[in-house]
Protein backbone atom coordinates (compact mmCIF):
# COMPACT_ATOMS: atom_id res chain seq x y z
CA UNK A 1 0.00 0.00 0.00
CA UNK A 2 1.60 3.39 -1.36
CA UNK A 3 1.43 6.49 0.28
CA UNK A 4 -1.26 8.61 -0.22
CA UNK A 5 -1.09 11.78 -2.77
CA UNK A 6 -1.50 14.59 -1.09
CA UNK A 7 -2.80 16.13 -4.46
CA UNK A 8 -6.85 17.05 -5.07
CA UNK A 9 -8.33 14.74 -7.93
CA UNK A 10 -10.26 16.25 -10.07
CA UNK A 11 -13.59 14.88 -8.45
CA UNK A 12 -13.03 16.32 -5.47
CA UNK A 13 -16.38 18.15 -5.40
CA UNK A 14 -15.32 22.02 -4.88
CA UNK A 15 -17.36 24.18 -6.77
CA UNK A 16 -15.47 27.44 -5.82
CA UNK A 17 -13.47 27.11 -8.53
CA UNK A 18 -15.10 24.64 -10.26
CA UNK A 19 -13.31 20.73 -10.30
CA UNK A 20 -9.72 21.98 -12.33
CA UNK A 21 -6.73 20.23 -10.66
CA UNK A 22 -4.56 22.76 -11.49
CA UNK A 23 -6.23 25.44 -9.14
CA UNK A 24 -5.42 23.07 -6.14
CA UNK A 25 -2.24 22.23 -7.33
CA UNK A 26 -0.33 25.49 -9.16
CA UNK A 27 2.52 27.95 -7.45
CA UNK A 28 2.81 31.46 -7.86
CA UNK A 29 4.62 32.00 -11.22
CA UNK A 30 6.28 35.23 -10.12
CA UNK A 31 8.35 35.59 -7.12
CA UNK A 32 7.15 38.49 -4.61
CA UNK A 33 10.37 40.88 -5.43
CA UNK A 34 9.19 41.53 -9.29
CA UNK A 35 5.95 43.34 -7.25
CA UNK A 36 7.79 44.33 -4.92
CA UNK A 37 9.98 46.60 -7.42
CA UNK A 38 7.06 46.95 -9.49
CA UNK A 39 5.68 48.95 -6.32
CA UNK A 40 8.42 51.20 -5.72
CA UNK A 41 8.83 52.08 -8.75
CA UNK A 42 4.72 53.10 -8.95
CA UNK A 43 5.64 54.76 -5.70
CA UNK A 44 8.40 56.68 -7.09
CA UNK A 45 6.65 57.91 -10.50
CA UNK A 46 3.29 58.90 -9.16
CA UNK A 47 4.06 60.11 -5.52
CA UNK A 48 7.36 60.91 -5.23
CA UNK A 49 8.58 58.75 -2.29
CA UNK A 50 11.12 56.40 -1.56
CA UNK A 51 10.34 53.22 0.80
CA UNK A 52 13.12 53.13 3.11
CA UNK A 53 14.63 49.40 4.52
CA UNK A 54 15.91 50.62 7.89
CA UNK A 55 14.79 50.57 11.53
CA UNK A 56 13.37 53.92 12.85
CA UNK A 57 14.62 55.42 15.65
CA UNK A 58 12.12 56.07 18.90
CA UNK A 59 12.88 59.72 18.00
CA UNK A 60 12.11 58.80 14.34
CA UNK A 61 9.22 57.38 15.37
CA UNK A 62 7.66 59.82 17.60
CA UNK A 63 7.93 62.67 15.14
CA UNK A 64 5.80 60.62 12.77
CA UNK A 65 3.24 60.13 15.43
CA UNK A 66 3.07 63.66 16.27
CA UNK A 67 2.84 64.77 12.20
CA UNK A 68 0.12 62.61 12.34
CA UNK A 69 -1.68 63.53 15.51
CA UNK A 70 -1.06 67.38 14.04
CA UNK A 71 -2.47 66.60 10.88
CA UNK A 72 -5.40 64.38 12.88
CA UNK A 73 -5.94 67.43 15.01
CA UNK A 74 -6.20 69.78 11.77
CA UNK A 75 -8.84 68.05 9.99
CA UNK A 76 -11.06 67.98 13.34
CA UNK A 77 -10.85 71.39 13.71
CA UNK A 78 -11.74 72.11 9.94
CA UNK A 79 -14.58 69.54 10.40
CA UNK A 80 -15.56 70.97 13.42
CA UNK A 81 -15.67 74.55 12.06
CA UNK A 82 -17.56 73.54 8.89
CA UNK A 83 -20.38 71.91 10.53
CA UNK A 84 -20.82 74.63 12.88
CA UNK A 85 -21.22 77.00 10.63
CA UNK A 86 -23.78 74.35 8.37
CA UNK A 87 -25.31 73.63 11.15
CA UNK A 88 -26.08 77.42 12.07
CA UNK A 89 -27.56 78.01 8.60
CA UNK A 90 -29.50 75.22 8.73
CA UNK A 91 -31.16 75.92 11.77
CA UNK A 92 -31.48 80.17 10.71
CA UNK A 93 -33.57 78.91 7.67
CA UNK A 94 -35.42 77.05 10.03
CA UNK A 95 -35.96 79.66 12.18
CA UNK A 96 -36.95 81.85 9.08
CA UNK A 97 -39.57 79.68 7.93
CA UNK A 98 -40.82 79.30 11.21
CA UNK A 99 -41.27 82.51 11.43
CA UNK A 100 -42.95 83.37 8.14
CA UNK A 101 -45.18 80.32 8.50
CA UNK A 102 -46.26 81.61 11.87
CA UNK A 103 -46.61 85.51 10.66
CA UNK A 104 -49.35 84.48 7.85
Amino acid sequence: MGRRSRRHSTGFGYIGFGNSQSTFNQKTSVPFSVYKEKLDLEAHLHYEMEFMHKDLSKADKQKIKDKIRKQERRLFIRTTIVSLIVFAGVAYIAYYLINQILSR
